[in-house]
Order: structure tokens, then sequence, then C-alpha cells
């Protein structure tokens, strides 16, 4: 079983957590359009899984700035995208 695939699955026997079934599905279309012309593709694998790119967005998130006027992300949000970095972007 490739690592690289939404179905991977982790030491434990949990599906890893993946960009296209756990994490852009968070990011409200409203959200992905008000920040691509900011250069912030929410939306765009490669983009969001340069570590650089999703720290900032993850800090962004944390500090509540975004989305403007909320809804915010909940602990359970932000530990989910946390675990995304930190577990190697999958796709």
């Amino acid at each position: 079983m490739s690592s690289t695939t939404a179905s991977a699955a982790r030491a434990d026997g949990q599906a890893a957590v993946s960009f296209a079934s756990d994490i852009l599905p968070l990011f409200r279309q409203v959200d992905i359009q008000h920040m691509q012309p900011q250069g912030v593709l929410l939306n765009d694998y490669t983009w969001m899984s340069t570590p650089a790119n999703a720290q900032q967005v993850y800090a962004v998130l944390a500090a509540r700035k975004m989305p403007i006027g909320g809804p915010y992300w909940t602990a359970a949000q932000l530990g989910l995208l946390n675990t995304w970095m930190t577990s190697g972007y999958n796709p």
C-alpha cells in the first residue's frame, strides 16, 4: 500500500489524514475564492503541501484571523491540519 494514497494506513491502523478527503473539505468555497487573488491557494495540494505555506495558513487559522468574521476553526479541525502537516502532507 502506497503512503501517497488517500487510503494509506498509519502504523496504528488508522487511515492517514489526506488533503483531498480530510483537509480540503474544511475550507469553504468562499474562503478559497477570497484567498486565491492573494496567491493563497487553499484548494491546491501542491501549494498547500509546501511546508512554509501550510504553516502560514495554520498560523492564521489558529490566530482566528481567517476566515474573516468566522466561523473559526475548532481545535479538532486545527488538530487535523496539524496532523496532516506532521505526518507528511499526504495527498
